[in-house]
C-alpha cells in the first residue's frame, strides 16, 4: 500500500515505517509524532521527492528528510496545518479560463453589423422580385392607419404657408389649395378605412391591437389637429370681425378645441395603458414612433397658440390654460422617452435603414412647444396681469416665452441633425409610410423657426424660415411621388410590407 494513503493505525505504521519511534512523545509536548484514532494528523510520507519540492520547517523536526512532500504552514511538530477556508480564493492568471470568443451581435443596424462580421445580413424588409399578384380588393387588408401620415404631413404644409413672413400675392391661394386638398385626402383615407374594417371583419380590433400598427392610431388625430389649425387660417380669419358667419365660427373653433382635448387626453391615458399591460417592447429596439400616442394631446397646446387669438376674453383663457398644460404633458412625456431613445442609438446604432426617416419624429416635441410657448404668450390680452400687481404681466410671459422658445429650438434643431446624418449615411431601398416623418416634425421646426424670427424682429431668421419652408415644401412631394409609386410597384399594401407586421 502506498505510504502517502496509511491509515492513523500504530501497528501498520510500526510494522511499516522503519523511522518509527514508539517512546518519540513521551514529553509533554502539544502533538505526538505517533498517529491515533482520535488524532487524525497524517505523516509526510517519507521521500525521497524531486528537488523542485520547496523547503520548510518541517526539515527541522525530521533532519532525515531533506524534503518534504507537502508545503504550506506547519505547526511545531512539522505537521500541516488546515487552513482551508481561512484563506481569500485567488486564482492564478495562468490558469483562469480564457473566456469564449464573443460573436458579433445581431445589430439593427445593418450596415454597422456588415462591417463587424463581414457577412451579408439578413434584411427582413427587402421585397420579393417574385412575389404572387394580389387584387388590390386584397391589398385593401393592409391599408394601415399610417395612411394618416399623408393627411397630417399636408395640413401641416397648409398651416406653414399661412404664417410666412414674406408674403406674395397668391400666396395665400397656394395654402388654400393645399389645404382643400388635404380634406380630400382625409376623406378619402376615411373612406378606404371603413371599406376595410367592413370587408375584413375583425379587422378593426386587429388593427387597435396590433402593437405595431396600433401606434400609428394617433396620427388620425393628428390629422384633425392639422385641420383644426388650417380652418383658423383659411376660413375664420378670411371674414371680416364684423361679418355675421364669423361668430358661429369663433364658437365651432372652440367647441372642436375641448372636443378634441378630450378624446387625445383619453387616448394618450388609454392607449399607453393597453400597451404596457398587452405587449412588451424591448428598449434595445426603440423607436421614435413609441411617441405617438402623446403627440395628439400634446398639440392641444399648438392648436390654442393659434385659434385663442380670436376668441372672446371669457373662453380664451381657458383654452390658453388647457392648451398649456396639455404642451406640458406632452413634452414631459416626450424627455422621458428620450432618455431610452438615447440609450439605444448608444447600445445597438441606428435604426434599420428603411426606418431612419422616423427619427425626424423627435425633431416634433421641441418644435411644437416652442411654436406654442410663442403663440399662447401672443394671445394673451394686452392688459393682462396675473396677480394685478403689475409683475407678472403680459410682456413679461412673452419674454419668457421668448427665451424658453429659443431653449427648445436648439434641442430641435439637434435632433434634426442627428436624423438627417443617419438617413443621410444610408439611404433607404424602398418605400414606407414612416418616410412622412420627414415632413410633419419639420414644419413644426420650421413654424418655431418664423415665429422666432418674428419675436426677434430679425430678417435674417426670417428668410432662414422662407429657406426651410421651400425645403419642406420639396420634400413633401418628394415622399408624395415614392408614396403613389410604391402602391403602384406594390411596395406597400402586400402581405409583410406594411406596418400590420411585427418589425
Amino acid at each position: 500500500m502506498d505510504p502517502r494513503y496509511q491509515p492513523a493505525d500504530v501497528s501498520f505504521e510500526s510494522n511499516n515505517n522503519t523511522n518509527f519511534d514508539p517512546n518519540f512523545d513521551n514529553g509533554n509536548q502539544t502533538q505526538s509524532g505517533q498517529s491515533s484514532r482520535t488524532n487524525t494528523w497524517v505523516h509526510p510520507p517519507a521521500g525521497p521527492y524531486p528537488s523542485n519540492y520547496p523547503m520548510n520547517i518541517s526539515q527541522q523536526s525530521f533532519p532525515h528528510q531533506q524534503q518534504v512532500f507537502y508545503t504550506g504552514p506547519v505547526d511545531a511538530n512539522g505537521y500541516l496545518i488546515d487552513v482551508k477556508g481561512k484563506q481569500p480564493y485567488v486564482t492564478e492568471q495562468s490558469v483562469a479560463a480564457t473566456p469564449p470568443t464573443e460573436t458579433p451581435r445581431d445589430s439593427v443596424d445593418l450596415e454597422k453589423q456588415k462591417a463587424e462580421v463581414h457577412v451579408e445580413p439578413h434584411d427582413p424588409h427587402k421585397k420579393d422580385p417574385n412575389q404572387p399578384f394580389m387584387p388590390f380588393g386584397q391589398r385593401l387588408k393592409h391599408f394601415t392607419w399610417a395612411w394618416y401620415t399623408l393627411t397630417m404631413s399636408t395640413g401641416g404644409i397648409s398651416t406653414l404657408i399661412a404664417i410666412q413672413p414674406h408674403s406674395f400675392k397668391g400666396l395665400i391661394s397656394i395654402g388654400a389649395t393645399f389645404y382643400v386638398i388635404n380634406l380630400i385626402f382625409f376623406a378619402t383615407l376615411c373612406s378606404m378605412m371603413v371599406l376595410r374594417f367592413t370587408k375584413f371583419p375583425g379587422s378593426f380590433k386587429e388593427s387597435v391591437m396590433h402593437e405595431r400598427e396600433g401606434l400609428f392610431i394617433p396620427t388620425f388625430f393628428l390629422s384633425v389637429a392639422t385641420i383644426i389649425t388650417g380652418t383658423q387660417k383659411y376660413v375664420v380669419e378670411m371674414y371680416e370681425a364684423t361679418h355675421p358667419m364669423r361668430g358661429w365660427i369663433v364658437t365651432s373653433m372652440a367647441i372642436a378645441f375641448w372636443v378634441y382635448v378630450f378624446f387625445t387626453f383619453c387616448l394618450a391615458i388609454f392607449q399607453y395603458s393597453f400597451l404596457f399591460a398587452h405587449h412588451k417592447y424591448l428598449l434595445t429596439k426603440f423607436m421614435p414612433s413609441w411617441l405617438l400616442p402623446i403627440f395628439p394631446v400634446m398639440l392641444a397646446g399648438t392648436i390654442a397658440s393659434v385659434i385663442a387669438k380670436d376668441q372672446p376674453i371669457g373662453s380664451r383663457m381657458p383654452m390658453l390654460a388647457a392648451g398649456l398644460g396639455c404642451q406640458g404633458l406632452g413634452f414631459t412625456v416626450a424627455v422621458i422617452m428620450y432618455a431610452h431613445y438615447i440609450g439605444r442609438l448608444m447600445q445597438v446604432g441606428y435604426p434599420n435603414r428603411e426606418h431612419r426617416g422616423a427619427m425626424f419624429i423627435g425633431v416634433g416635441p421641441p418644435s411644437f412647444t416652442c411654436l406654442a410657448f410663442i403663440g399662447m404668450a401672443n394671445a394673451l390680452p394686452d392688459d393682462f396681469d396675473l396677480q394685478g400687481d403689475g409683475l407678472l404681466d403680459g410682456n413679461m410671459l412673452r419674454t419668457l416665452a421668448l427665451v424658453s422658445a429659443l431653449f427648445l429650438w436648439v434641442l430641435a434643431m439637434w435632433f434634426f441633425m442627428i436624423a438627417f446624418i443617419a438617413v443621410f449615411h444610408s439611404r433607404p431601398e424602398y418605400f414606407h409610410l414612416g418616410w412622412w416623418a420627414m415632413v410633419f416634425p419639420n414644419t413644426g421646426f420650421v413654424i418655431a423657426t418664423i415665429n422666432i424670427g418674428n419675436s426677434l424682429k430679425d430678417e435674417t431668421i426670417l428668410y432662414v424660415g422662407n429657406g426651410l419652408t421651400i425645403a419642406v415644401i420639396c420634400m413633401w412631394v418628394f415622399v408624395l411621388y415614392h408614396n403613389i409609386r410604391a402602391v403602384i410597384v406594390v411596395d406597400i399594401m402586400y402581405p409583410g410590407r406594411d406596418e400590420d407586421v411585427e418589425d
